[in-house]
Order: C-alpha cells, then structure tokens, then sequence
C-alpha cells in the first residue's frame, strides 16, 4: 500500500451553508405520489467484478477531500479506511487526502493535485464537492464524485454516491426498540436535510417495528445541533434527553463522539453510526454500545476505481448502494456497503453481549433475518413500509412538508432511487421533534 499523507491543512470555512432553512408555512396540497422503483427479478448478493488483466498496469491516484477532521470522527473517519482499503487492494492505486477542506478550497486543492497525477478526486460532503463540477468539463480524463445530500447533479465524470445506509439503521431500530425500558429512545443529529430525514427513518421504522411486536409504546425524540460536528452542543442535547426526556438508549446523526460520553457517563444504551466505534476506534466498550452500523464506503469507491482502470469514458454516474452490494478486500473479507457491526463481529454476533440477554428471541430472529433477506436482495424497510408524513421536516422548493397524518407512500411500493435521495422531506409520523 502506498499512502501518500499530506500535511493537515486547516481551512476555517464557514459552515452555514449545510444548514438550510424551512420555507414558510404554506397550506399543504395533496402530495404528489413518490415514484416507484420498476419492478425487478429477484436480486442476489452482488459484488464489483475484479480488476480485468488488462487495467492492471495502468496506475491511479485517489483523492478524498474530507470537509472535516479524520481523527475523531466516523464520517471523515471512515471515508479515509476506505481510500486505505483501496489502496491495500490496489497496488497501482494510491490514496492521497486533504482534510477541513470547504466550498472555497474544493477546487483550488482539487487542480493542484490533478497537477501532482490525481485521477479520481472525491468531495465527501456535497457542500464542498459540488463545486468539483464547474472543473470536470476542463479535466475530461478525470473522474470527479461528491456525496448526494440532496443535489442530484451529474456530468459524464461527475459522479455523484449514497450507500443505503438506512437498511443497517433499521436493524439499529430493532434492537434499540427491544433494549429501551422507559419507551423514550434519543436521537442527537445535525440539522433537517433529505440525508439526515431519509437515515433517521430507517431508523425509526426498525423501532416501531420492535414496538408493535413486543407490545410497547415508545417514542423517538430527535432534537437538532445546527451543524455535523459540534461537540459541546451535541454533549447538551445528549444530556438533556437523558435527564428531561428519561430516555435509555441515544443515537446520533451528528460526527462527534460527545453523545457517546453522555451515555457511557450516564449509564444508558448507545447505538453508533458510520463506524464500528467500538473495534476500530477502540471507543468505549460493548457495556454501552448496544451496537452500531459500519459503512463502507470502499464498495462505491471501488465501482469508480474499476472503471477509470478499464479506461471507461462514461462511468455510472448515480452510485446508490446497499446491503447486496459487496467487494472483496485485499485480504479476502467480502463485505457489504452497510452492515451492523461492533467490536469488529457482524449480524447478530455484533448485539453487545451485556445487551443480548435483555432482548427477546423474536427481535434477535428478526433481525438475522431481514439482514438476510437485504443482503439477497428480497427486502427493503422503505418498500416493505408505508410513509406516513409526522408534519414536521424540510420544506424544499416546489415540494413543501406534507400534512402530518398524509401517507405519501403505501406500502408493498419500492420508491424511486431519485426520491429518496433528493425529495424525502418529512418525518415519519411517530418522531417528536424538539426546539
């Protein structure tokens, strides 16, 4: 592996362009039907072809511009395993990185490291790898890719990727649902965006679904930071849903560690994102992480990485992944783009050992099972589900907040790729969100 470190170049960019802010309040129409997915064979597990013969002499270098800092986080943390992984797989691959890159320095870094050989350049937020388009045109050997948040904007090397990440948060819900004993479970996350809505659904779901089937009656409070990663305002909210609100299981949508602290101090269940905190991070132990989802976002990288070896002029430039989705590393694992994961075990080996006893059988066998059928292709909690609207998300334009109580979506219906990373703009009935 050859991994070329960069020094740590700290740009103060003002982050206020993540937020975005809700449109006034309009009468609702009639919602529009989400568009659904055509209806396919079967899926079965799969997994990007190996490099062809031809590709291997052919050398590449990776960039991954991080809006944040890698040490620290599970965003920026695991988007840097992966270009690591890559370059491990990969012997004519090498992964180079920026960090605390912003709108401003996205492209600036991007030219100077085109200059330097790069090939593929990755913003990994799409505030700041969205303006990686306006250079793509100029640079047509070069592949450019940024994160979707809602933006769906593509070009012939503009790449834009999403892992479904949702399918392992309702697994998350699942076993959070079974472990909570108060019935209020606590969700510290950054600010209402068609990202941020679409994972906390999947998430919620699981939850109910554990609801209905042990006979509880549980609530979900979500209460926002304003930003990804604020650490001081994150620990707050933690804090205060665990002693005003008396919930005993916290997740967060947010990228700092301070939740986790709350609950470890607090003595309540903490389920992670984007990483598995727990084994690669060595962050506090399986006595407070019930579990957590791990992304990988190597499998996507590695669909692009694949295509600029073989010389493809026209890569695929939608990359929507999930659990069916795999890739082999170099040591011969296969994994999945999402699984649930902790202490580096997977499945149902990852529930917390302290945690197991407290769950019931049948939500243990739920969720081997629907881990199972995702990893198949033959289930998915957004088609699986209806969508009822709680009132509440982000009103974007054209498309305002449908009326709590509306069912946007029935159930047995698979959504459209393309709604569910640009248009999903409400809550799920069943969430309270606080001021």
């Amino acid at each position: 592996m050859r991994i070329r470190l960069l020094g740590r170049i700290v740009v103060f960019v003002v982050l206020a362009t993540l937020l975005v802010g809700c449109a006034p309040t309009q009468p609702t129409p009639a919602p529009t039907a989400v568009p659904q997915a055509q209806p396919a064979p079967t899926a079965v597990p799969t997994q990007a072809p190996e490099k062809a013969p031809a590709a291997e002499a052919k050398a590449a270098t990776l960039v991954i511009e991080h809006f944040s800092i890698i040490e620290g986080t599970t965003w920026s943390g695991a988007h840097d395993r992966a270009g690591k992984r890559i370059a491990e797989k990969y012997p004519n691959v090498e992964y180079v990185y920026r960090e605390e890159v912003g709108p401003d320095a996205a492209v600036p870094y991007a030219e100077q490291l085109i200059a330097d050989g790069a090939n593929i350049v990755v913003g990994n937020a799409e505030f700041m790898g969205l303006p990686l388009k306006d250079i793509a045109d100029k640079y047509p050997d070069v592949y450019f890719a940024s994160i979707i948040a809602s933006d769906l904007t593509t070009k012939r090397n503009f790449i834009r990727l999403f892992p479904k990440q949702y399918q392992a948060l309702y697994l998350e819900g699942l076993i959070a649902g079974a472990l909570t004993k108060t019935g209020n479970i606590g969700v510290v996350s950054a600010f209402p965006s068609v990202q941020v809505i679409r994972r906390q659904a999947g998430f919620t779901l699981g939850v109910q679904d554990a609801a209905r089937l042990l006979g509880k009656d549980i609530k979900i409070y979500v209460k926002y930071a304003g930003d990804w990663y604020l650490p001081q305002e994150e620990r707050d909210i933690a804090a205060t849903l665990v002693d005003q609100y008396k919930v005993d299981v916290i997740t967060q949508q947010t990228d700092s560690g301070s939740p986790l602290d709350v609950a470890q101090e607090k003595g309540v269940w903490f389920v992670g994102k984007d990483m598995d905190i727990v084994g690669f991070y060595g962050w506090s132990s399986t006595d407070t992480v019930a579990v957590s989802f791990d992304t990988r976002w190597e499998v996507l990288y590695d669909r692009i990485v694949q295509e600029w070896l073989a010389g493809e002029k026209n890569p695929e430039t939608v990359l929507y992944l999930g659990m069916e989705s795999t890739m082999t590393l170099a040591d011969g694992t296969v994994e999945p783009t999402v699984d649930i994961m902790n202490n580096k075990k997977v499945g149902v080996d990852a529930i917390s050992p302290k945690a197991l006893p407290l769950i019931p059988k049948e939500i243990v066998d739920l969720v081997a099972q629907r881990r199972d059928q995702m990893m198949k292709g033959e289930w998915d909690p957004f088609t699986e589900h209806e969508f009822v609207s709680n009132g509440t998300g982000l009103a974007l334009e054209g498309l305002p907040i449908p009326a709590a109580g509306t069912v946007v979506k029935p159930a047995g219906e698979a959504p459209t790729a393309e709604w569910l990373l640009s248009k999903f703009n409400f809550d799920l009935a069943g969430t309270e969100i606080l001021e």
